[in-house]
């Protein structure tokens, strides 16, 4: 089967644009757990505009999942996920400004940086990964760095304006997938996925785990986190049988 974790960055957004505690970041972990996802996703980003610090270590000593820290490349970074210890992290490319992650992560140009980090990570069982477009190059370089896991940044698939863009994009999906696999990585993949879009991505039998977090938090809305996260389960599940 194929699965999934679920980002709660954005029920810290909202809890944020108040300044205060609602809605409970944990309650929403708590949920989660009750829906038997494979593992929690969050951010913590440089300007700490939704995860804090706090946040991530009371949902790994308050929540029996396993955690999957999406951080940027830099030493401070690094070092707080050491003192967390989750199961992996996830390398992703951060601008300041931007409202979203905008793309993969650079790797080639990055790898003298990626591999001062994997050297302070070398003592600890984190699984490493990096963030990345469907690239064949890209995919070389994480090789080349000894990194066997990799998140395939769906958002251009996601954002596909017309159906021939969209099975363009989701063909170079398939092809990385398949060239990743027979190389040894294990592929995952995320951003921008829906309800509408994400059967084509997780019938792709490379891929063994998506990440989606904006979709099912805007959706929990109308629906409830419980209903909309059971939803997207049964639809990822039927992209499988």
């Amino acid at each position: 089967m194929c699965k999934l974790g679920i980002n709660i960055d954005h029920v810290a957004t909202l809890r944020n644009a108040r300044g205060e505690s609602h809605p409970d970041l944990l309650r929403a972990a708590k949920i989660l757990e009750e829906c038997q996802v494979d593992s929690i996703t969050m951010h913590l980003r440089e300007d700490r505009r939704h995860i804090k610090d706090d946040d991530l270590f009371l949902i790994k000593d308050k929540v029996d999942l396993p955690i999957n820290l999406e951080i940027a490349p830099t030493e401070e970074m690094t070092k707080i996920a050491l003192r967390l210890n989750p199961r992996s992290i996830c390398f992703v490319p951060e601008k300041r400004m931007e409202i979203t992650t905008e793309g993969g992560l650079n790797v080639k140009s990055n790898i003298i940086k990626i591999e001062k980090l994997l050297n302070l990570l070398s003592n600890s069982k984190i699984k490493v990964a990096c963030f990345i477009e469907p690239d064949l190059k890209q995919i070389n370089s994480l090789k080349s760095l000894g990194i066997r896991i990799l998140e395939f940044h769906t958002g251009a698939y996601a954002d596909s304006k017309t159906i021939k863009i969209m099975k363009a994009k989701l063909l170079l999906i398939k092809k990385a997938a398949r060239y990743a696999e027979e190389l040894g990585f294990d592929c995952h993949a995320g951003h921008g996925l829906n309800y509408d879009n994400v059967y084509n991505i997780a019938s792709i039998r490379e891929i063994k785990e998506l990440n989606i977090g904006h979709f099912i938090i805007g959706d929990a809305i109308f629906c409830g986190l419980k209903n909309s996260i059971l939803k997207m389960k049964d639809i990822i599940n039927a992209a499988r049988t």
